[in-house]
């Protein structure tokens, strides 16, 4: 078997379900889960016609290198969004995944060369999945400093080994988005040590500022006179934009290079985006208005929700996704498991979502609230917080 299943750490999830079982919570409360990041939303109609109407290709082999209006979809939302001033090719630098969470995992076993002993970089707190793909592709996981921009003051021989650096703006499961210089001077600091770069930018059509959407990668690549998106893999998907997680429908695009390698990586692991998927998804990204719309309904979450916690929590100041990721005033385990005996809400501890890189988990005394549920039972959830808050002191 390969050494590195046995260092897999168990999901968050499995390790929320261990911590509540047994549990017995309050009678008479409805359980709300603000626990996976889930979107709830209904997905756009035109993606549910545009499906319907392609499912005559379900007798169709898909491609590896999917349908050409799939690419040229992708290239033009990238165009769109980012102001990419025709740059993308969507012969050479797009790509159909199955989602970001089966793309961001597989794209390591294409890129690392494990003879090398290499190094994976990535956020603490970050997505498991970055972790896993590490030690599956025969590296070392390197849990990086939680600000971004100590990244910058590495040694040297650390980014010599290092064969993959992941990012992710906006951040799970901070908000966090990283401003365009500080992408640049990463990106600078990769290519200078030929470090690849995969960008998890799944997140970036939920954004709280409409006049400022995140920046992204390729924008600071062809800012620093790449066009040709050197050593730069995106991430892109539609279960968060669009609301469509069940579609599993996404898009890499980036680095022709890496993108050729990768999608014969791709033919033999036999993960071809289905037809079908593909022409429904060419809806959705040919279309930003109800992205815009779906951000107005985490919006108005996020307007209703935090003057209920702000008096009486630490909570932090998300500029893009749906997460808050507040400091809770006591262990974060206790926390979890109390508010859901108390109140049935579900939420994550945050050392569940980070590590000990030896100067403590940046995740202890934090949860994760997903604001994924309906708007009503958001509000009702921040309520039972502030009320189980507000009553701890009596335990």
């Amino acid at each position: 078997m390969n050494p590195g299943l046995a260092r897999l750490q168990p999901y968050p999830f499995e390790r929320l379900e261990r911590l509540l079982a047994g549990v017995e919570p309050a009678a008479g409360r409805a359980p709300i889960a603000l626990s996976i990041g889930e979107p709830k939303h209904a997905p756009p109609a035109l993606l549910v016609e545009a499906l319907t109407a392609a499912l005559g290709a379900l007798g169709t082999y898909p491609a590896t290198a999917g349908l050409p209006e799939f690419r040229r979809a992708c290239a033009g939302w990238l165009e769109r969004r980012y102001g990419l001033g025709g740059t993308v090719d969507p012969e050479r630098m797009v790509l159909p995944v199955n989602g970001t969470r089966e793309a961001l995992f597989s794209f390591a076993q294409a890129v690392v060369d494990p003879r090398e002993r290499p190094i994976v970089a990535m956020p603490n707190p970050c997505y498991q999945i970055y972790e896993g793909a590490a030690l599956l592709a025969g590296a070392a996981p390197l849990h990086l400093p939680p600000d971004p921009a100590e990244w910058l003051a590495l040694p040297g021989e650390v980014w010599r080994r290092c064969a993959l650096l992941y990012v992710c703006s906006p951040d799970n499961p901070t908000g966090r988005v990283l401003p365009p210089g500080l992408l640049g001077r990463i990106l600078s600091l990769a290519r200078e040590h030929g470090v690849v770069v995969a960008a998890d930018e799944c997140y970036s059509d939920l954004y709280l500022d409409e006049a400022n959407p995140p920046p992204g990668f390729l924008g600071a690549s062809r800012a620093l006179g790449h066009p040709d998106f050197e050593g730069v893999v995106v991430f892109h998907s539609l279960s968060k934009r669009s609301s469509a997680p069940g579609l599993r429908s996404g898009f890499v695009a980036g680095d022709p290079r890496l993108i050729e390698r990768y999608r014969l990586y791709r033919t033999y692991h036999g993960c071809a985006v289905p037809v079908h998927v593909q022409r429904a998804s060419i809806a959705a990204w040919d279309d930003d208005a109800h992205a815009a719309a779906n951000r107005a309904l985490y919006r108005a979450k996020f307007d209703a929700v935090v003057p209920v916690l702000a008096p009486l929590l630490a909570l932090n100041d998300p500029a893009g996704g749906f997460y808050l990721w507040p400091e809770v005033g006591e262990d974060d385990e206790r926390f979890t498991r109390e508010l859901y005996r108390r109140e049935n809400v579900r939420v994550v501890p945050g050392s569940y979502l980070g590590r000990d890189a030896g100067s403590g988990n940046p995740g202890a005394g934090r949860v994760r609230i997903s604001l994924v549920a309906p708007l009503a039972e958001c509000v009702e959830a921040a309520h039972r917080i502030r009320h189980y808050l507000e009553t701890r002191r009596d335990d």
